[in-house]
């Protein structure tokens, strides 16, 4: 296998397995999918449907695009309404803890990068006191909209303060 091919191979394999949780299927008129088990996987049952948050289709994201440079990292990010359909499948066939994992990440896909780093630092045992955890919780609510999140911010800084975790 050539080094094209070999790449070309590591390109699809990596956007078959983002994709596994990417689309936009069947919905019931509310934006719940209609049959979402048979729906998956998502990028095999409705890979026309899967859109970047730039609007470019699965179909449209090939090797050739990336060489060029027509495709860019943000044409290959995830969307957060298609974290939400995954979450659907997921609790469609019992996986509920998953289900509330894709929902968490859906709402972080809005925060920039540095801040989640941020943020993560922040939630490390002792690198921060109650108040500042607690004003990251509502940062995330107020101004990410992510209120998952919020409360689990808010989750952690009650467990560190039981547990003798937080900054002094």
């Amino acid at each position: 296998m050539n080094q094209k091919e070999m790449l070309e191979s590591i390109v699809q394999e990596v956007m078959k397995q983002m994709s596994g949780g990417a689309p936009t299927p069947a919905s019931n008129g509310n934006g719940a999918c209609a049959n979402a088990e048979a729906d998956y996987p998502l990028s095999e049952k409705r890979a026309d449907q899967i859109k970047s948050p730039t609007g470019k289709t699965l179909s449209e994201i090939t090797l050739d695009k990336v060489i060029s440079g027509e495709i860019t990292a943000e044409d290959c990010k995830i969307r957060p309404e298609t974290l939400e359909l995954q979450a659907q499948i997921a609790e469609s066939v019992g996986r509920n803890a998953f289900a509330k994992n894709l929902r968490r990440a859906a709402e972080l896909i809005a925060i920039p990068d540095e801040r989640l780093l941020e943020i993560y630092n922040a939630l490390r045992p002792y690198r921060s006191t109650k108040a500042e955890l607690i004003a990251i919780a509502d940062e995330l609510e107020g101004q990410y909209k992510a209120k998952i999140n919020g409360a689990f911010v808010r989750e952690a800084a009650d467990n560190y303060e039981k547990r003798g975790r937080l900054k002094v």
